[in-house]
């Protein structure tokens, strides 16, 4: 497979830093295909970089952010500070790629040739309602919930826009199994170091992309990710990536996400009456969009 892939012609260098926020708004300026004025077309108010100020804490007179809700043991919730506060994560500005790596990410040969291939044909199986691993799941323009069961010992990551699926971080102090079926999220354990939720993950499968750009893995991924709510309206994604069937040594990426007060998981129609189904079962590579008419 890997031989076939280096055929594949182009290459598209990115690299190892994610962009930071101030980089994501600058980009935004120019919009995309498919997006208007920086913003992703069908899109809720408030889910595409243009929440009101006060919601992130930088309005005029906002004044400095709120600290993060605690529990009672002292240490910041990734949640609402009670199960009344409600609340989703969002990514911020919406444009195709938003943290998609710069340049010089140490690739494999074959992995470049497959991102390569990727970023023109942009068949992505999130798109067409299967779960995505990583950092992933937090780029959807509809946001994550995180939900902290103290009493199981686990923390559980609700992907909203997406194919009704959800990760498991057991906080539990178990290891990983010596055996692992591949999946889509892996097996992820978790400890937190103060405010900071730390979670290990392998036994990945090779069916998703690691962003939104379509960064490759193989079932040698381990992934290190490190979440902090640094105060009521902001939470700080840390990424390591250790690959060495796709690249020929770790990198690491991050993000900040926002807070969207008084929203809660919603129902979600992945595809709603099938539209590019074509694309969803792999009957075809690309749909016709000539017609005003969906078959």
């Amino acid at each position: 497979m890997r031989n076939a892939l280096t055929a594949v012609a182009g290459v598209i260098l990115f690299g190892a830093v994610w962009l930071s926020p101030s980089a994501v708004a600058q980009q935004a300026q120019t919009p995309a295909p498919g997006v208007q004025g920086g913003v992703q077309v069908g899109v809720p108010a408030g889910r595409d970089g243009t929440a009101p100020e006060s919601f992130r804490g930088r309005g005029r007179n906002a004044g400095p952010p709120k600290p993060a809700p605690r529990n009672k043991d002292g240490r910041a919730l990734l949640a609402g500070a009670t199960p009344a506060n409600k609340g989703v994560w969002l990514p911020g500005p919406v444009v195709p790629d938003p943290l998609g790596p710069s340049k010089e990410l140490p690739f494999q040969p074959w992995a470049r040739a497959l991102f390569a291939d990727r970023r023109t044909h942009q068949l992505e199986p999130h798109a067409r309602c299967k779960p995505s691993g990583v950092a992933r799941v937090f780029l959807t323009p509809y946001g994550v919930e995180i939900t902290e069961l103290a009493d199981l010992k686990r923390v559980y990551i609700f992907d909203i826009g997406g194919p009704h699926t959800f990760r498991t971080i057991y906080v539990d102090g178990r290891a990983h199994p010596k055996e692992l079926q591949p999946t889509y999220y892996g097996h992820s354990i978790g400890r937190w170091e103060g405010d900071t939720l730390v979670i290990d993950t392998v036994g990945f499968n090779e069916s998703f992309w690691l962003d939104r750009g379509g960064l490759p893995s193989t079932e040698q991924l381990h992934t290190v990710e490190r979440i902090t709510r640094t105060n009521l309206t902001t939470l700080h994604y840390e990424l390591m990536v250790d690959d060495p069937g796709a690249y020929t040594q770790p990198w690491n990426g991050k993000l900040d996400l926002i807070w969207e007060d008084n929203t809660e998981l919603f129902e979600y129609v992945c595809q709603e009456q099938n539209y590019a189904h074509e694309l969803m079962v792999g009957t075809g590579t690309k749909v016709d969009r000539s017609s005003p008419i969906i078959p």
